[in-house]
């Protein structure tokens, strides 16, 4: 009926709105989601058009869009191409192993630890050093770092040693906690859990979102998990707090990608377009995704 469709848009833009205030999303970084989530997994190209008007339904303008894109093309993540009147932007070849690596993180099964070492040897350690902090390392002195996630891209000179707990397990949180601010990232999943705790009771209530709707709501989802996700230092369960609630922000994201997702790929398949033709509702990429968020809370529950 019109008047309950014109409820559930109003309590889902109420919401919509609170989490966008709550964390604000900024144009190229919601651009890249756009091309993980939904382009990325069908080819990797789209029409200008699709992209200015997801973002518009977030509140980026297509100033802000058009000028994110020429800044991803500048940075190499994006290459143009003009078909007709129209402007299409596929992914460089460079930015698609990056999109596949956060792709594992989101969707696949929980990393292996693995610990290790880098002692930065070049001259410029300070911006070395950087990088690696911002990759969930941790700092032990100038030149020294260690963290249990990949090594990221350095184009500093280092010797990496590799890790192994022989002894003292039972002591690593209180290693962790003497060289990671755990309590920080404990307070970035719990904001996480706030905000789509809320969608989650609404949708388990009987809301029914629209195709648009659903991708939206299915982007944000995927914009602020990956912002969490990418800057915890993903310790092994054994060096965290008993009570940490990154698990709990993976099963919400899980179980709310995979009820979003039916509306959200129909939506894709009817509005997303390339120079050849709309993108599919759905591909081998696609699905495998799916299966792999079935898997985690298959296994969560066993």
């Amino acid at each position: 009926m019109p008047a309950d469709k014109d409820r559930t848009e109003s309590v889902f833009g109420a919401l919509l709105r609170a989490i966008v205030e709550d964390s604000p999303l900024k144009a190229a970084g919601f651009i890249v989601t756009i091309y993980g989530d939904v382009v990325e997994p069908r080819g990797g190209v789209v029409w200008t058009g699709n992209l200015i008007e997801t973002c518009a339904a977030v509140g980026i303008s297509e100033t802000l869009v058009r000028t994110a894109v020429s800044r991803l093309v500048a940075a190499g993540q994006l290459s143009g191409e003009r078909e007709g009147r129209r402007s299409f932007y596929r992914l460089a070849a460079p930015a698609r192993s990056e999109f596949a690596a956060a792709a594992r993180l989101l969707f696949g099964p929980p990393e292996a630890a693995d610990w290790h070492f880098v002692q930065l040897t070049g001259t410029a350690p300070d911006e070395a050093m950087q990088v690696l902090e911002r990759a969930g390392h941790a700092r032990l002195g100038p030149r020294l770092a260690v963290g249990a996630r990949p090594l990221p891209h350095l184009k500093q000179p280092a010797v990496v040693f590799r890790g192994e707990v022989v002894s003292g397990e039972r002591d690593l949180g209180a290693f962790a906690s003497d060289h990671w601010n755990l309590a920080l990232h404990a307070e970035a999943y719990h904001g996480f859990l706030r905000r789509f705790g809320r969608l989650a009771d609404l949708l388990a209530g009987g809301m029914r979102l629209g195709a648009a709707e659903s991708l939206v709501a299915r982007l944000v989802l995927v914009h602020q998990f990956r912002l969490v996700v990418l800057r915890d230092p993903r310790l092994p369960q054994a060096a965290l707090p008993a009570d940490w609630p990154g698990e709990a922000a993976r099963m919400l994201f899980a179980d709310l990608y995979l009820r979003l997702s039916p509306e959200a790929d129909l939506h894709v398949a009817r509005h997303f377009v390339t120079a050849a033709g709309a993108l599919p509702e759905a591909s081998e990429a696609t699905l495998r995704r799916l299966s792999l968020l079935r898997e985690s809370i298959r296994r969560d529950f066993s």
